[in-house]
């Protein structure tokens, strides 16, 4: 986790607010003190305080949360999305190579070009652009595309030149094809261009009210020069907290240990993307004659978490589909049953996406102690009766996914992320997204779903006592332009709000869809402000 620079922390009092604390339900002012929250309470009471602090924040009736985490992040790609080629809007193929036209005519110095969010399940036709259609649309330059679930790319000719040996048949590259194509156009990548991405992202990401993210790297995702830049932008720069993980098998645990990666986790592909066909199921998809692609077995999982475990770090597989989930299960069961299953609870392991899941491996994250990294704009994105899942899955099987409310009626633990740039960075909207699950049945409360957007993630990264606003807890806190607040009980359904005062439990905004989302006014980490809304 990185470290802020060692500039001098203030003494501030933020009042004329609402803060939202468990320590004190109708809490409308926060002192922070040396980087933690040093105390909640009343506006009366604040006045005790006020000819003792640096500064003093008139709140005007603004929303005072803890900041998100985003549990699932590839910074540099969100970046390159922010300052480079985005085709998620792109209505159209054609309107998709007009696109390549023009991001090509205005980027002339780039050694490759490099893109990211088409999705041609979208697009009349349901067809993605060919080869020669982006050759002839980048004048024969190399161009990396991905899809929107960044598990298949179409390239052009000039790229397939950078990685000698390769020519596969036309259409979108999967597997090991999309992986050296995509290792291929990230080393074309300045040194500059990265460093300008990763600010753009983080800067991005702090304008929303995100205080840490969690960044999923690894060899087959980035680099390693890629990934220790990250961390040492964010321990220089005033931003969001990054947590470093490095999801590399074998020698993977001193390679995450070498990177300054808390944990040997994230993005270990044990399977790949339902949209990209490559999710690995049980059954077959119901639009394609195959169960997708595995790649790692349960014994290859088992080492990974017996090694993780006895080193003292945390361990973590991408995992969607049922059958990639049941590898999850079988491999760290197996492993508990060689290191004891103590110890594989305490190391918090975790699973990331975790779409497809049974009775059966809920019960099993439960029992082992797994975290959950999930996403809930997953569902917002391709969920229904008219979406990608049910195209992939047919209606029955797409009912099932993300089932957030099973998991925390087990008790296991949520962290809730955006995959970024495979869903926007977007907390009240992910928040948003779980609350109004299409499958009702999947829903859980906005409070539920903000604990799991904020605490949620510091809990996955074994801190117990942040991601709160409450005495001694670290001073990382967004304020909020909202409307009304409202209150809804922990196992109520959505409908159920109240907005009585003398429930005692702290309000959150209406996210009824259709409704404005909260504007970040500030972000403070650590006690230090990282954004401040222009006009604020």
């Amino acid at each position: 986790m990185s470290e802020r620079t060692a500039e001098p922390l203030k003494t501030v009092l933020l009042r004329r607010g609402e803060v939202h604390s468990p320590a004190d339900p109708f809490a409308t002012a926060m002192v922070v003190e040396a980087g933690q929250v040093a105390w909640v309470g009343s506006e009366g009471a604040a006045d005790a305080f006020a000819d003792g602090v640096d500064e003093v924040v008139d709140l005007d009736g603004a929303l005072v949360t803890p900041a998100f985490t985003d549990a699932h992040v590839h910074t540099t790609a969100t970046g390159l999305a922010l300052t480079g080629l985005d085709l998620s809007g792109a209505p159209t193929l054609e309107a998709a190579l007009a696109r390549v036209r023009d991001f090509a005519a205005a980027r002339p110095a780039d050694r490759v070009l490099l893109g990211h969010g088409w999705d041609a399940a979208r697009w009349p036709g349901g067809r993605p652009p060919t080869r020669a259609e982006l050759d002839e649309a980048t004048g024969g330059r190399p161009l990396y595309l991905s899809r929107i679930d960044v598990h298949s790319a179409v390239v052009t000719t000039a790229l397939l030149d950078l990685v000698p040996g390769l020519r596969p048949a036309d259409g979108p590259l999967t597997a090991d094809d999309h992986h050296a194509v995509r290792a291929a156009a990230l080393a074309a990548v300045t040194p500059a261009q990265r460093a300008e991405a990763q600010r753009a992202a983080l800067a991005h990401a702090a304008s929303l009210g995100i205080g840490t993210v969690h960044e999923c790297g690894g060899p087959r995702i980035s680099s390693e020069d890629d990934f220790t830049d990250l961390l040492r932008l964010a321990a220089e720069l005033p931003g969001p907290r990054v947590v470093g993980y490095w999801a590399e098998a074998g020698d993977g645990v001193a390679r995450a240990r070498e990177l300054g990666a808390l944990g040997a986790a994230g993005d270990l592909f044990v399977d790949g993307a339902l949209g990209s066909h490559t999710a690995c199921l049980h059954e077959r998809y119901a639009d394609a004659g195959h169960t997708g692609t595995a790649y790692l077995d349960a014994d290859a999982v088992a080492a990974h978490v017996v090694a993780c475990t006895e080193a003292g770090l945390q361990a973590g597989f991408h995992a969607i589909g049922d059958a990639a989930v049941t590898t999850v299960v079988d491999g760290v069961r197996a492993a508990a049953e060689k290191t004891g299953l103590a110890r594989v609870r305490a190391a918090r392991h975790r699973v990331e996406h975790a779409e497809m899941l049974t009775p059966e491996t809920v019960a099993a994250f439960a029992e082992l102690g797994l975290i959950a990294s999930v996403q809930p704009a997953f569902d917002a994105l391709w969920g229904g009766e008219d979406g990608m899942y049910a195209r992939r899955l047919g209606a029955d099987r797409a009912r099932t996914l993300n089932p957030f409310a099973a998991l925390l009626r087990a008790g296991v633990p949520l962290a809730f992320g955006s995959d970024s740039p495979v869903t926007p960075l977007d907390p009240w909207g992910t928040v948003r997204a779980a609350a109004f699950h299409h499958t009702p049945e999947h829903r859980v409360s906005v409070r539920a779903a903000f604990t799991a957007h904020t605490r949620g993630g510091w809990r996955a990264v074994g801190r117990d006592d942040a991601g709160v606003l409450v005495p001694g807890a670290p001073a990382d806190y967004a304020v909020w332009r909202t409307g009304d607040l409202v209150v809804q009980a922990p196992d109520d359904r959505v409908a159920r709000w109240s907005t009585d005062p003398r429930s005692g439990t702290p309000g959150l905004p209406d996210l009824t869809p259709g409704r404005d989302l909260p504007v970040c006014l500030r972000t403070v980490v650590g006690g230090r402000t990282v954004f401040v809304r222009p006009g604020e």
